[in-house]
């Protein structure tokens, strides 16, 4: 494990402990900012030593030091999450603007799939944080300016028609990460990360109605299919082009 991997892994950490602000209070139309990191049941501040990712969890064996009331076991996964995908980033691409871009999109994929999991929504705050990311990087890289285009456009687009088409059965949330995913993972990748999230909800979709634990007018959030077809497009996209593309060939 190089010094660079570890290092990421170490920034992982800690953007990590604040993507659980976002996801906590983006929701809530709250600041990010102000106030202070607070127990969310006793609202007492936490100190630096309450505040340290994973280790004050432990420390505090899962419970706030003020009222003991239990610490949601998603803040450590959340910073381990981030954590492994920011030193997977740079173990696989090296330092460098596509890691920077590769650890970008994670951050906005695991406050997407938490929001979408825990509220039901992807708030639009973030997508528009990640339209911010996402241009500023291509103005950084210009070969990747039309790819990332052409990604948003079918991604976005694709997602949009289908909202339209179910008369809301697709949250404009989802449109909008598709259209976020695309920026980043660009054209054909995002094709990828959406044959992935459509087979995926499907099956999971199916199962569920089949064993009766969702009806069929029951909402089923789609974002934490994108997250997952998002990061398997960045890691394994093409790998699985190159695979379709000489299976469909043959």
């Amino acid at each position: 494990m190089t010094p660079g991997v570890v290092a990421a892994g170490v920034l992982g950490l800690c953007v990590g402990s604040f993507l659980n602000v976002c996801i906590h209070r983006l929701p809530r139309r709250e600041s990010l900012l102000f106030p202070a990191s607070r127990c969310p049941a006793c609202e007492s501040r936490l100190g630096p030593a309450e505040l340290l990712p994973v280790v004050s969890y432990l420390w505090l064996k899962g419970r706030c030091r003020h009222c003991r009331a239990a610490i949601a076991p998603r803040y450590p996964l959340v910073e381990l999450l981030t954590a492994t995908g920011y030193a997977s980033v740079v173990a696989a691409w090296g330092l460098g603007l596509q890691a920077l871009g590769g650890m970008a999109l994670l951050s906005v994929l695991v406050v997407a799939l938490f929001t979408d999991l825990e509220a039901g929504i992807i708030p639009n705050r973030l997508t528009l944080a990640g339209f911010a990311m996402g241009l500023a990087l291509l103005a950084l890289r210009p070969e990747r300016f039309l790819p990332g285009l052409g990604g948003m456009a079918a991604g976005g687009g694709l997602l949009l028609f289908l909202s339209l088409a179910s008369r809301g059965g697709m949250g404009l949330g989802d449109v909008k990460l598709g259209g976020v995913m695309g920026l980043f993972l660009g054209w054909p990748a995002i094709a990828v990360a959406l044959a992935v999230a459509f087979l995926a909800g499907g099956g999971v979709g199916l199962a569920l109605l089949l064993s009766r634990r969702k009806g069929r007018r029951e909402p089923i959030p789609f974002g934490p299919f994108l997250v997952l077809g998002a990061v398997t497009a960045m890691f394994w996209g093409r790998a699985i082009l190159s695979w379709y593309l000489g299976s469909v060939g043959r």
